[in-house]
């Protein structure tokens, strides 16, 4: 009992510390002072005046959703004792596997950086400055060339690093559970098996409505869908964080997405956040940087091929190019496993005091990076808003698919789910694809790391985003990758290599999600 008031009290004390340097802070205290003039705040009742002037002026809610979506990006309470390194990643081996892949993201980096006789930051002439203003909005016709420049890493690169993860406190053969593993994950992480998924999951079991599912046009809208629209117009009439995150379990109407997902994220765009946006494009403009050519890379390799994203290249230039001067994405390394790269100012190498952080929001783009902005394209038409929801959904989410931690949305502990659902639930399967040098987790591995987005339908991908910004979770994209190969079994069973397993998994784009993960976890695999 001591214990979990101890733990209470530090929580509160640790959230009123973090939101002390916030703007809803200084806007709750000029609302207390200005509340002092109305005739029914009176001083002998003043604390209990202010408590009911804040509930009934919707400032009570703000801060109830301010404080929730603190929680969920990182759970309290923190013990003050525990060192900051444990709170990045709590094992030894992965902090030290995570260092030793930075590396070689920075010698790719700085080789580059050679061989093109390339600085790492530059400050744009005033006419170069005066062009990129002035096509800001039409930057996809833009053709600079790009044929000398190469993604720093791609996805498969990250794949091999962390097939040859291993903790040394287990010697080959030591744990029962990893005898028997035979994927390519050989790391002892505790991850869910299906009757745990199917707890975690409860909302998308059989016997509960889902958008993805009852929406179709072979069943009556009024039997689910009209209904599902009216609570969550009153979710957003309410404005309550966490009665939307609900929500969305069971999906979230077209109409309604955007509303919904700025509510859980606790996103309202207010004056000095479009303020903010318009500082970071004004960095941009004044400044070049290495890794905007790598983004620009990205964005022509990647969104612009696509028949879903290349329309919104113009976007994406404009939210990336912003997001690499961002320095309030630095606060995120706090429980990121991964830590941000340093430069130092020409002829001070190794001078802590002219050490900078590089990029400045700490985050070296990879191959397929602009993929995590594109879906969020159909949603927000106004840059400072999509900038907004992308990076919050970044520092929440999608950070912990390029980094190596033990974490259980973290992308070791995804593949090990992945690799274990298939060969417990579908042991045939995964047998034969690895007798026949097709180890699954190759196949999805892609898949994964990008949240699914460019291989999905975007109807169907924003309904698997719904319900991981639902669960506040990851674990759901392992769950689908599985349920993937379980949906094309028949025909991996008959493929006898590599690329024939490929060719059956290359096109996702008219599977159905939901349906996917309902039958996986709650109608074939017992």
């Amino acid at each position: 009992m001591w214990q979990e008031e101890s733990d209470l009290s530090l929580s509160i004390a640790q959230i009123v510390q973090k939101l002390k340097g916030s703007n809803l802070y200084a806007q709750l205290e000029r609302q207390a002072w200005a509340s002092l003039q109305r005739t029914d705040i009176k001083l002998e009742s003043l604390k209990e005046d202010i408590k009911r002037f804040f509930k009934t002026s919707g400032w009570e809610k703000k801060l109830q959703n301010a404080v929730y979506s603190e929680l969920s990006v990182f759970p309290l309470p923190i013990n003050p004792a525990v060192p900051p390194e444990h709170l990045k990643e709590p094992l030894v081996y992965m902090r030290k596997a995570q260092g030793s892949w930075e590396k070689r993201i920075l010698k790719s980096l700085n080789s580059m950086c050679t061989e093109l006789s390339i600085p790492l930051a530059r400050k744009r002439p005033i006419g170069e400055q005066k062009e990129l203003l002035n096509k800001w909005n039409e930057m996809g016709t833009d053709e600079p060339d790009l044929s000398h420049f190469r993604p720093v890493y791609a996805p498969k690169d990250f794949l091999e690093v962390l097939i040859n993860l291993r903790n040394p406190n287990y010697e080959n053969g030591d744990s029962l559970g990893f005898r028997t593993h035979l994927g390519l994950i050989q790391v002892p992480l505790k991850v869910k098996d299906i009757p745990e998924l199917k707890e975690l999951f409860v909302e998308l079991g059989l016997t509960t409505g889902q958008l993805g599912i009852d929406d179709s046009t072979q069943v009556p809208p009024e039997l689910f869908e009209n209904e599902h629209v009216r609570i969550g117009q009153k979710v957003l009439v309410e404005q309550d964080s966490a009665a939307a995150q609900q929500y969305v379990r069971q999906g979230s109407p077209t109409a309604l997405r955007a509303e919904l997902w700025a509510l859980i994220l606790n996103i309202s765009s207010q004056p000095e956040d479009i303020l903010y946006y318009e500082q970071l494009k004004t960095n941009v403009i004044q400044h070049d940087l290495l890794v905007d050519s790598l983004i620009y890379k990205d964005v022509k390799l990647t969104a612009s091929n696509d028949d879903y994203y290349f329309v919104f290249e113009d976007y994406l230039y404009q939210v990336l190019l912003c997001f690499s001067r961002d320095t309030s994405v630095l606060s995120h390394f706090a429980y990121n496993s991964a830590s941000p790269p340093r430069s130092y100012i020409r002829g001070k190498l190794g001078i802590e005091e002219y050490a900078v952080f590089y990029p400045p929001n700490g985050v070296i783009p990879f191959h397929g990076f602009s993929m995590y902005v594109a879906p969020l394209c159909f949603l927000y038409n106004e840059p400072s808003k999509l900038y907004q929801i992308f990076r919050e959904m970044y520092v929440r989410f999608f950070f912990r698919l390029h980094s190596i931690s033990s974490h259980p949305s973290g992308i070791v502990s995804l593949c090990l789910l992945f690799e274990t659902l298939l060969q417990t639930y579908l042991p045939q399967l995964f047998y034969h694809l690895r007798e026949i040098g097709a180890q699954p987790l190759r196949i999805s591995f892609k898949w994964m790391v990008r949240a699914f987005s460019g291989y999905l339908a975007t109807d169907q991908l924003l309904l698997l985003w719904d319900r991981i910004l639902g669960y506040n979770s990851l674990e759901i994209l392992a769950v689908l990758a599985a349920a993937v190969f379980a949906f094309r079994a028949v025909n991996l069973m008959e493929v006898t290599s590599l690329a024939a397993a490929e060719a059956v998994l290359a096109d996702l784009s008219t599977l159905k999600v939901m349906p996917l993960l309902q039958i996986f976890l709650f109608a074939t695999v017992t």
